[in-house]
């Protein structure tokens, strides 16, 4: 990667920090001695960005019980001090935290983490779905339409029993992950074992309705009735004064198309129709909105039309994460990006040196989750082809999402309130991944797991309160312990110094002689490195000092 740009970055330009007078949301703003905005918190990006996510991750799981005895974020999409709200959850409520939590827990190796994701799960397995016997059996419904019930069972707008197919790909493909996070290589009767049924439930639900897709219909509808597979009508915003069924469209697929691969590769379910319908939904893509960028509604209270930053920029990092599908891969993430910025820019602190972007062009208004979303969507595009032109914007832009953050994890929009989605499960993911990208941006002074091509299913760092005690800790010194689900992968960790020893199942491993051998690979940073790991018959990871 050519990274010279953002060496500069970290290193010389963000180490002074200059206060100025004017004030985004809950802090002054903090700039460089050139007037570019850096974090609020330290202006070391690391510290301020873990702070973040850390401070969020607190707020969360302390967030207040509510009236019916379930946590706060189980019942309302909006949280405001001492006032509950009058709506239920997001449509992706759950979701998103269980797919920002599954990052976080091997960043920081809290068990609670694991353990609200379980809950969050369960719960929702319990009394969220569809009966077996609809039409569309087994799928989560996205709503609580009585907001105490403790039930999920309809749409915020169109009401009772109608569901959101592309909400029920994004949570199947999170209970995938979940049941690799908490099961074994087996599959057999685990502890996960309910994750990756329901899982294959939800998938075979949406392979069965997958159909071709026209102009104005996805190959499945954004929004219909789970029992009698009826389409709901929206309003039309563009003027017509006519009601149509908007909701037959959205491109919010990417979820969708991990959970039919990933069941697929597993082995699991109906695999012939999971290749077909991903067949189907990618030759959509291509042929509508890569072409056209009419990427649709996302959000269910939009009562009409709207393209929105997350359908375009999601499907921007699933392509970068499946190249193999898009020989244009390269160009058309570029497009995309293209799009967003002349669409939904916003250049409002652009006298700071960062231009965020806006939510959707039904609601031009920026957000943390949206632009924390672009950077580091853009870091990843850096990271994969050397094209360093986004790389200050997409820093800079991570660093004015700080500001959303109060110092007890609560936080919003600069404009507006923001939902429990945005501003949590929405939220945090982005700072992993870009950590996961660009090593270097990580904390230089905690060590911590940054990605791995398998779901770490269990994390130990030095002084953690969670020890297993497998290994005499008088005899080895351990800095790091982990184990993996895969037990082939490979692992990028931010640490302090350089290991003495990496142990693979209990046997000592030397450098790699090349990228492909297994074993790891040390880069030396100004304070500290990071550590490659490259696993090949392994799943049991010790690092020593």
């Amino acid at each position: 990667m050519k990274n010279c740009l953002l060496i500069f970055i970290i290193t010389s330009k963000f180490s002074v920090a200059v206060a100025q007078t004017e004030k985004l949301i809950y802090h002054e703003i903090k700039t460089d001695t050139e007037g570019k905005i850096i974090p609020w918190f330290s202006a070391e990006h690391g510290k301020a960005y873990s702070n973040a996510i850390m401070s969020v991750w607190h707020f969360w799981d302390t967030m207040r019980i509510d009236m019916n005895g379930l946590p706060y974020y189980m019942n309302h999409q909006v949280w405001t001090p001492g006032v509950n709200d009058l709506r239920g959850i997001g449509g992706d409520q759950i979701q998103m935290a269980l797919s920002s939590w599954r990052l976080l827990y091997l960043y920081a190796g809290d068990e609670r983490i694991k353990e609200n994701m379980k809950f969050m799960a369960d719960y929702y397995l319990s009394h969220g779905l569809s009966p077996s016997t609809a039409a569309w059996p087994n799928i989560p419904y996205p709503y609580n339409t009585l907001i105490y019930s403790g039930i999920y069972d309809g749409d915020m707008v169109i009401g009772k029993y109608y569901t959101q197919p592309d909400k029920a790909g994004s949570f199947g493909n999170e209970l995938v992950q979940l049941h690799k996070l908490i099961g074994n290589r087996n599959h057999g009767q685990t502890p996960g074992g309910i994750y990756l049924e329901s899982a294959v439930k939800i998938a075979n639900t949406l392979a069965r309705h997958t159909s071709t897709g026209t102009y104005d219909a996805s190959p499945l509808p954004f929004k219909v009735h789970a029992l009698n597979n009826s389409a709901g009508k929206l309003k039309d915003n563009h003027g017509s004064g006519k009601d149509v069924q908007l909701s037959k469209y959205t491109t919010n697929w990417s979820g969708t198309l991990e959970l039919f691969l990933s069941l697929i590769e597993m082995k699991k379910g109906d695999i012939q129709a999971y290749q077909k319908a991903v067949d189907i939904i990618l030759a959509w893509m291509k042929k509508y909105p890569l072409q056209n960028n009419r990427w649709g509604p996302f959000f269910e209270d939009i009562p009409g039309w709207s393209d929105t930053q997350i359908n375009a920029v999601t499907f921007a990092q699933f392509m970068m994460s499946h190249p193999q599908y898009f020989p244009q891969w390269k160009t058309q993430v570029k497009d995309i990006f293209k799009w967003v910025y002349a669409t939904l820019g916003n250049k409002s602190w652009e006298k700071y040196g960062v231009v965020v972007v806006n939510e959707q062009t039904a609601y031009q208004t920026p957000g943390n989750s949206h632009s924390s979303r672009q950077a580091s969507a853009e870091l990843q595009y850096v990271a994969l082809t050397g094209d360093s032109s986004y790389t200050e914007n997409a820093i800079r832009t991570l660093n004015w999402a700080t500001y959303m953050v109060d110092t007890d994890g609560k936080n919003r929009y600069p404009q507006d309130e923001n939902w429990l989605t945005d501003g949590y499960g929405d939220y945090v993911r982005h700072y992993l991944r870009a950590f996961a990208v660009i090593p270097q941006l990580a904390p230089s002074d905690e060590d911590h797991i940054l990605s791995s091509t398998s779901v770490i299913q269990f994390a130990e760092y030095k002084n953690s309160p969670y020890k297993k005690h497998r290994f005499d800790q008088n005899v080895l010194s351990v800095k790091l312990e982990y184990n993996t689900y895969d037990k082939q992968g490979r692992e990028v960790i931010r640490l302090t110094q350089k290991p003495l020893r990496v142990l693979f199942n209990g046997k000592a491993v030397s450098e790699m002689i090349n990228d492909n051998a297994p074993g790891f690979k040390w880069q030396e940073l100004e304070t500290g490195g990071i550590l490659f790991v490259n696993r090949t018959n392994a799943d049991e990871i010790i690092i020593t000092e």
